[in-house]
């Protein structure tokens, strides 16, 4: 049995339950933590699901920020210093991670308040989660506003991984599953990822294989 939902069925739905719909029935998503600091030197932690893959030369990612009719730390550091960090959030500290979802006051650092410690390297000037195996240092290049609802496309270039060594496969590729990165649900649901199967590059007339032992 299935159901049909229309466009003006999700019109009329309640705020919460369309909020709820429409951001789990779009598939897993990815869990970062965005760590930012203004000129000040005050630091800023945030949640994300919405950070991905734009391209590989230049290595870019993307970002999606709600609209700014209201203060956005995260969004006023990012235009003040250039610099933006991404953190992979791990199964052991999901609540922590959720908890700077909460709507600090812009004297409030969120690594301070949700229990998290700052790491710095040479080549970022904002600050990394120390806890978090994948940290991935963004420069911003672009923002675009998304004119349908008002929310910002942000733009960055990666200058910088930092990852253990063993994660990375001889080809290049990262097993996110052993390195226990998370994935978002919805808005509120955190889940392990579990591998099914790693295949061969698709060419016509050639069956895939699976490449999973190769790693």
């Amino acid at each position: 049995m299935f159901t049909t939902i229309s466009g003006k069925d999700i019109e009329t739905m309640a705020k919460l339950y369309r909020l709820n719909l429409i951001n789990s029935i779009t598939g897993y998503k990815s869990a970062n933590l965005i760590g930012t600091q203004n000129k000040e030197g005050k630091t800023n932690l945030a949640v994300f699901s919405s950070v991905t893959h734009l391209g590989s030369n230049p290595p870019v990612v993307g970002m999606v920020l709600r609209p700014t009719t209201v203060p956005r730390h995260t969004f006023d550091n990012i235009m003040n210093t250039g610099f933006y960090s991404i953190n992979h959030i791990k199964a052991d500290f999901v609540a922590k991670a959720h908890q700077t979802s909460a709507k600090y006051g812009l004297e409030a650092s969120e690594f301070t308040t949700c229990g998290f410690n700052t790491y710095y390297s040479d080549n970022l000037p904002v600050p990394y989660v120390r806890e978090s195996l994948v940290k991935i240092g963004v420069q911003f290049k672009e923002k675009h506003q998304i004119k349908v609802n008002g929310t910002l496309l942000i733009v960055g270039e990666i200058i910088e991984l930092i990852i253990p060594e063993n994660a990375i496969a001889i080809d290049g590729f990262v097993n996110l599953a052993a390195l226990r990165s998370v994935a978002i649900n919805g808005l509120d649901m955190y889940g392990r990822v579990s591998p099914i199967d790693r295949l061969s590059y698709a060419r016509v007339d050639e069956p895939v294989k699976s490449i999973l032992k190769k790693d």
